[in-house]
């Protein structure tokens, strides 16, 4: 049973979640650069420009990417033969959220839901954090965190579709999410699609496919070929690049696909903006 310090996990959390504010990952800024390249809207092209001079200084300037440092959410991957010692896996990632956002300046956002009142001084800075664990082989912890900010969260959606309604179901459905979104979830996005499992499996599955990286294709070539049929319908809506029109809406899209009910077809979909922010490491 290979041990691993308590507080050696708050530190690594803590490290990322400063790390991920002020540094757009490889894949989103390629895409960027990419998207940016091909757009055929001058203007789009101009706003992408300007995100890519955004990501520069947030990264040389140690400052966040966008004011909303949106709320921690960790994926966990912990190896049936690894223990914590010196208290809970779970507190430590809460204890890493907290001094990640505190020790990083960044926004506290957790509030009651109806009062409104910031839980920082209540529950804690920015907690508590979402965190979905899995229990896997190995004596190791994987972690992947997100920063998920209003905008994009707002615009994500669930629904059961009648089994029926197919692919072309699923397609229209997130064709019709993409389109309401408009422009508030910052575009270029990354769109999650959690097809199957049941209401909440497709919805934490939705959020799950937006830590792939973007420039990696979908293992199942039927998914595959889905992803593409999907993007190209979005991108062809003309919201473009922070809803100014244009040919690049999104820079990708991924699926996440899992066995369900026979007399169902859950299917949510779930944004990130442009501020991609996201990493993983392993301990």
């Amino acid at each position: 049973m290979r041990e691993v310090a308590f507080d050696d996990v708050v530190n690594a959390v803590k490290n990322m979640i400063i790390t991920t504010a002020t540094n757009l990952p490889e894949d989103t800024y390629d895409a960027l650069k990419e998207a940016m390249e091909k757009e055929k809207s001058p203007v789009a092209q101009e706003v992408i420009r300007q995100l890519l001079e955004n990501a520069d200084i947030a990264r040389n300037e140690k400052r966040p990417l966008c004011q909303d440092t949106g709320l921690a959410v960790f994926f966990v991957k912990v190896g049936a033969d690894v223990k914590i010692v010196g208290g809970l896996l779970k507190d430590a990632i809460n204890k890493g959220t907290e001094l990640g956002y505190t020790e990083g300046y960044l926004r506290a956002s957790t509030c009651e839901p109806f009062s409104r009142a910031n839980l920082k001084d209540t529950v804690g800075y920015n907690l508590p954090a979402i965190i979905h664990f899995d229990i896997v082989e190995g004596d190791k912890i994987e972690i992947e965190y997100a920063a998920k900010g209003g905008g994009s969260e707002n615009v994500s959606r669930a629904r059961v579709l009648p089994p029926a309604a197919g692919k072309e179901g699923v397609i229209e459905f997130v064709k019709e999410c993409i389109s309401d979104a408009g422009g508030n979830p910052c575009p270029p996005i990354t769109v999650g699609i959690g097809i199957g499992g049941t209401f909440e499996k497709a919805a934490i599955s939705s959020k799950h496919a937006l830590f792939r990286d973007l420039e990696t294709t979908n293992p199942d070539p039927e998914m595959d070929a889905l992803e593409k049929t999907i993007l190209e319908e979005v991108n062809n809506l003309g919201i473009g690049a922070m809803g100014m029109g244009g040919t690049k809406t999104a820079l990708a899209v991924h699926i996440e696909s899992n066995p369900c009910h026979i007399a169902s077809l859950p299917v949510s979909v779930n944004v990130q903006c442009h501020s991609s922010r996201h990493t993983h490491i392993t301990i």
